[in-house]
């Protein structure tokens, strides 16, 4: 367990998502579902993903951020929203080429008091290794460095058996 959270709301055509404290990959099975399902039936205008409050993410939720963005610039032809006021997780995001795919802010942003927690799940080690896969493969596909920075980690989740 970390002491990390995910909250999210839907209001309007906007789609909130709040990361809070210290954010890891044990919520990236219910972050993965909330975005394939908010991709699915949704017509939306804007997304805004609010990282104001985070200490630390992973890569793991860092790349399933970046496929919301990807995803969305496909499906609405919109570029997303990320607001962070920590200098250190806006270096991060820098440094990954996050400036490619979000719309970066470094004031908080309004916020409705109406998020749902996102559930930590228990997830087979099949599962995990799946979606910490896709995460590092939209990462590095963003730029060198990172391609650079994961080339070894995926090698090596790709060549254990699950």
């Amino acid at each position: 367990m970390s002491d990390g959270k995910i909250q999210c709301a839907e209001y309007s055509d906007t789609f909130v998502l709040k990361c809070v404290g210290d954010v890891r990959l044990n919520f990236c099975s219910a972050l993965n579902e909330k975005i394939e399902k908010i991709l699915k039936e949704n017509s939306l205008k804007s997304i805004v993903i609010d990282l104001t409050e985070v200490i630390s993410i992973d890569s793991t939720t860092l790349g399933l951020l970046a496929k919301l963005s990807i995803l969305s610039r496909r499906k609405f032809g919109m570029l997303p929203t990320l607001a962070s006021t920590n200098p250190d997780i806006s270096r991060v995001l820098d440094s990954m080429g996050f400036n490619q795919v979000f719309n970066i802010v470094h004031t908080p942003t309004p916020c409705p008091e109406c998020l749902d927690d996102l559930p930590e799940q228990d997830q087979s080690e099949a599962l995990v290794k799946a979606r910490v896969l896709e995460a590092h493969h939209i990462l590095m596909s963003l730029n060198e460095s990172n391609r650079d920075e994961f080339r070894d980690l995926v090698s090596a989740l790709e060549s254990t058996p699950s």
